[in-house]
């Protein structure tokens, strides 16, 4: 592992500098603002656990319900017999698990057929934990009553998404960064020069599941009462997936650059348009695909190539 650089210490300091002007929100606001940035830490966190994965790999993970809900039921089933700290470390290695052998057996094939594969996973495990919910218990769902305020899930989840954003800084500084961006560039000229792809994907994926499971967890007590369809939402897994892509996934924190306009947005059309919904994340998702592929950081980087091509040529005729 190279030294830190000039560059990663101030975007190091940068980040230390947001992260405490943004855990400061809920002393000044307890209402509408908090209740918002509630939702913007969480898809952060989401948006960036993915991206993890699926933007060095290329891979499209619809899977992010299934260890969304994975997590939120870990709570949902332990809350009354195990410390909160405790079904946490409990939601992220059941959402590794899951991952792993998700991925041990789908990570071999790409494309089409591994967005369905994990589309269809978090409709499987909703499934069955409805249908064992039916079978072994007299209701549908799991009540989730604790202390935690508003403030508090929203300092645990700032706290995640900042873990999310150093693990995701150390992996790119690590040989699995490393492996994963020649993975990213040609899969098969990895495998020549001796990397096991499988176990790389396998692992990154792990991390990422382990992420969003955790972000289920601190959820729980913000929902009270747990079903099946809300916590295995499909919802969430495409919301993430449009939000990263919106801002876009090269950068590190570029997904954070399509979670915040993007959730004011969907706040606003939920309660003006509830019924509207569906249509405008077929909007939004059409439109990225199509005009910004690369996000709205590629479009930036773009903008910024362009007016550094003419800076350079000027300087070359200068020094001509």
């Amino acid at each position: 592992m190279n030294g830190i650089t000039r560059e990663e210490v101030r975007g190091l300091a940068v980040g230390v500098v947001l992260v405490a002007l943004a855990a400061a929100l809920p002393l000044f606001d307890k209402g509408f603002y908090l209740s918002i940035s509630v939702n913007i830490m969480l898809y952060a966190a989401l948006c960036t656990a993915w991206a993890l994965f699926s933007g060095p790999t290329h891979y499209v993970s619809l899977a992010t319900a299934a260890f969304y809900g994975l997590g939120t039921y870990s709570v949902g089933l332990g809350i009354d017999i195990l410390p909160f700290p405790v079904l946490l470390a409990i939601a992220a290695a059941s959402g590794a698990v899951l991952a792993g052998l998700v991925g041990a057996a789908t990570l071999r094939i790409s494309g089409v057929y591994f967005v369905i594969f994990t589309f269809g996973l978090a409709e499987l495990v909703r499934q069955v934990v409805t249908w064992t919910q039916t079978k072994l218990a007299t209701a549908m769902g799991l009540y989730v009553f604790t202390d935690f305020t508003e403030s508090h899930i929203y300092w645990m989840l700032l706290t995640l998404a900042a873990s999310v954003f150093l693990t995701g800084w150390a992996i790119n500084r690590s040989r699995l960064g490393f492996a994963m961006q020649i993975i990213g560039n040609d899969e098969t000229v990895a495998r020549h020069v001796g990397i096991d792809t499988a176990r790389s994907k396998i692992l990154l994926f792990m991390i990422s599941g382990a992420f969003i499971a955790v972000a289920g967890a601190i959820m729980a007590p913000r929902y009270s009462y747990i079903e099946p369809p809300a916590a295995f939402n499909p919802m969430i897994s495409f919301l993430v997936v449009i939000m990263a892509l919106l801002g876009g996934t090269k950068r590190l924190w570029g997904p954070l650059v399509g979670v915040i306009p993007f959730t004011i947005v969907m706040d606003i059309i939920s309660s003006q348009f509830p019924n509207h919904t569906s249509i405008v994340m077929g909007l939004a998702f059409l439109t990225i695909v199509y005009f910004i592929p690369n996000g709205v950081t590629g479009l930036i980087e773009q903008a910024r190539d362009r007016w550094r091509r003419p800076a350079a040529a000027v300087g070359e005729e200068k020094t001509a």
